[in-house]
């Protein structure tokens, strides 16, 4: 297959998954405009198919990605213009239109700067052993945009996070596990395997619960817990008369496996 020298996004479904492949092997997956324009698009793939119920991010080759393009990204940035388009669904889910449904990654080898920030904006997070991880934006005289600032405080703590932030050092996969960056570490070359198991697995429940259970656990993130209680009782209400609850009750009954429609 020819290879665009400013790579590509493929996707692939696979029942009620979609795979999302970063392809730019030969420089090592450094992202440029076209990579974020199209990642942006898969996303939106996975945001307005209806059959489709939780996507995976992964990466061609040894490595997920060494970071940015930064001769193609500068001029962008300097001029301020976004990296995303406006009406696409932002993969790091920092402005609307949000992500509603899972998203899990699977990362390997160098995984630098914009790889964390699309880590600590997925759901479920599977890093192989070889993972060097760094956030070393302050190395080049500039920050972390995509979330990081934030993102990392919240899951590793103040003092975990601006020494990763300060110092832009590498961290490890173990690191990584540590400051619940991710929630798995595996061996080389089966963390898209265990990535996608995991996914089929959340495809297999019921997509309405799925998605209602992902946007109260990010109300209450965003707007504290009362928020998210305050929105219990009408998403139950909403879900108790789902097709999916009528049916989860049923195959309770008759001892199957569900099979749920998203309705």
């Amino acid at each position: 297959m020819e290879r665009d020298p400013d790579g590509q996004i493929n996707t692939e479904q696979r029942g009620h998954v979609l795979l999302i492949e970063i392809d730019r092997p030969l420089k090592r997956n450094g992202f440029t405009p076209k990579i974020f324009s199209e990642l942006a698009s898969a996303y939106t793939l996975l945001e307005k198919t209806p059959d489709l119920r939780c996507g995976v991010l992964y990466a061609r080759g040894d490595h997920f990605t060494a970071g940015l393009d930064m001769p193609k990204i500068v001029p962008l940035r300097q001029a301020g213009k976004p990296l995303i388009p406006l009406e696409e669904v932002d993969p790091f889910n920092l402005r609307e239109p949000l992500r509603t449904k899972p998203l899990l990654i699977a990362l390997q080898g160098i995984c630098f700067t914009v790889a964390i920030e699309l880590m600590l904006a997925a759901d479920i997070a599977i890093a192989a052993e070889n993972c060097r991880f760094s956030q070393l934006e302050v190395k080049r005289g500039i920050m972390a945009g995509c979330g990081a600032t934030f993102r990392m405080a919240e899951r590793a703590g103040w003092g975990n996070a601006m020494q990763i932030l300060l110092t832009g050092d590498e961290f490890t996969a173990r690191d990584a596990l540590r400051f619940n960056f991710v929630q798995e570490v595996v061996p080389v070359g089966q963390e898209l395997t265990r990535a996608l198991e995991l996914a089929e697995r959340v495809a297999r429940q019921a997509p309405l619960a799925v998605q209602a259970t992902l946007q109260n656990g990010r109300i209450a993130q965003n707007q504290g817990w009362k928020a998210a209680y305050e929105q219990v009782a009408p998403t139950q209400r909403r879900l108790y008369n789902s097709e999916d609850a009528k049916e989860g009750v049923q195959s309770f009954l008759e001892k199957r496996d569900a099979r749920f429609v998203g309705r």
